[in-house]
């Protein structure tokens, strides 16, 4: 949508484009089916910050589609998920033991790179148009705490992917282990 129309980021709060409306739709969608995914399969407990994003995404994507506003507000913090990508392929290549150091450590800095420009930027720079122009009241203002708490999540999370990649000697012990012994988000 973006790419096809550069000029909707002149107008976060009113732009709009079918295939933006229809993929904010889609997004809402994939968000609810995996927070139904993760709750069924009783994976609440070790799962529940991805509840926590999932539900901050569904009720601010809901917000959007009824009022048509900020649509490319939303497009422009999907871009995360283009790190999404990478942050999958770490995790497969840390499950599988595969032993490539290499493609891990290319992966890993790559991660690092993707995380800056697909996450910190497109957030930080949300954060800051909200800040400044949009008006703190109804909407608005319910946009913008969602921000603020997705800023202290991202942040939080890139504190982790440093430590993890970066600075293994400055993890903690036990703490993001799952029920079953496994480490999950720290790792």
């Amino acid at each position: 949508s973006l790419w096809h129309s550069p000029e909707l980021l002149s107008d976060i709060q009113d732009g709009y484009s079918v295939s933006g409306h229809l993929l904010v739709c889609f997004s809402s969608g994939y968000f609810i089916h995996d927070s139904l995914d993760i709750i069924f399969n009783h994976q609440s407990r070790s799962s529940w910050e991805y509840l926590v994003h999932h539900a901050m995404a569904i009720s601010a994507f809901v917000s959007l589609i009824i009022t048509g506003r900020f649509l490319v507000a939303a497009m422009l913090l999907l871009l995360v998920e283009v790190s999404n990508i990478f942050l999958t392929i770490r995790m497969l290549l840390k499950m599988s033991n595969v032993p490539s150091p290499v493609l891990y450590e290319a992966n890993r800095y790559i991660n690092l790179v993707m995380y800056f420009a697909f996450r910190l930027a497109p957030q930080a720079y949300l954060t800051w148009y909200f800040l400044r122009y949009v008006e703190v009241q109804g909407q608005g203002a319910f946009l913008t705490a969602n921000l603020l708490l997705l800023d202290a999540m991202i942040l939080m999370y890139f504190s982790r992917l440093l430590r993890s990649d970066f600075f293994p000697s400055l993890r903690k012990g036990s703490v993001g282990r799952d029920v079953d012994g496994e480490k999950f988000l720290i790792d």
